[in-house]
């Protein structure tokens, strides 16, 4: 990998920094709650290493904290997480190199470096996503371990608010992303068919649905500008 392509890793992950500390707020309420619905102190940190996907991993221990069995939080966590297959759709011309390394790459995939590598335009820029990822799973995972060692001192969540970090990074993020009249209407229609579908809907399924209806804000002709010399170059000629 070239220093150039370094230095812009280093700048996804400095980027990512204002967002990875909301995150880890959010992680430290994940690993209180976790502890509280029974999940012990190892499952949650695994959790938060293999999954990495915060809202995912909530509604799997809000489902096991109401009692759920263990099919029910995992079609809760895979339903949340479904979002990602229209988040992959247009990241994946950005990933460069074999199915392994691409496969690795794609792990670095949340909605946080998504947002920090997208370059308003269709296209992103992979090492950014790399950075930013990668500052987003270290908070998270800190999160995590900090809420599930000390949740016993940290108490409710909700008694420092921590319980809004997740809205509030997510209205971050959705700010940034608002720069044409499409990617307006996007917002808005997904916004209003996740508001209609929350009060009757299983978890899960407003997020899926709004997430369909934000493709109208999805720009394929910018997907495919992506130059396979650049990307050639970035990835050292491998």
């Amino acid at each position: 990998m070239r220093v150039g392509a370094a230095d812009t890793i280093g700048a996804g992950f400095r980027d990512a920094i204002p967002l990875a500390v909301a995150v880890g707020a959010f992680g430290v309420s994940y690993g209180v709650l976790a502890r509280a619905a029974g999940m012990g102190a190892i499952a949650p940190l695994v959790m938060s290493l293999t999954t990495f996907g915060g809202s995912a991993q909530f509604a799997a221990a809000g489902v096991l904290g109401a009692g759920g069995s263990a099919a029910a939080a995992i079609v809760a966590a895979i339903l949340l997480n479904a979002r990602y297959g229209p988040i992959g759709l247009t990241i994946a011309p950005s990933l460069r190199g074999n199915v392994f390394k691409r496969f690795v790459q794609a792990q670095m995939v949340v909605d946080e470096s998504w947002a920090v590598a997208s370059r308003g335009d269709g296209t992103f820029d992979r090492a950014r996503l790399i950075g930013a990822g990668l500052a987003i799973y270290v908070f998270w995972f800190a999160g995590t371990l900090l809420g599930v060692l000390g949740g016993d001192f940290i108490g409710d969540p909700k008694s420092i608010g921590l319980d809004s970090a997740l809205s509030a990074l997510f209205l971050a993020l959705l700010v940034g992303q608002l720069r044409s009249r499409r990617a307006i209407i996007a917002a808005v229609t997904g916004g209003t068919i996740a508001l209609v579908l929350v009060p009757f809907a299983r978890p899960g399924v407003p997020i899926i649905a709004a997430a369909v209806g934000c493709l109208a804000g999805w720009q394929g002709s910018g997907v495919d500008r992506v130059s396979p010399q650049v990307d050639s170059q970035e990835d050292g000629g491998s």
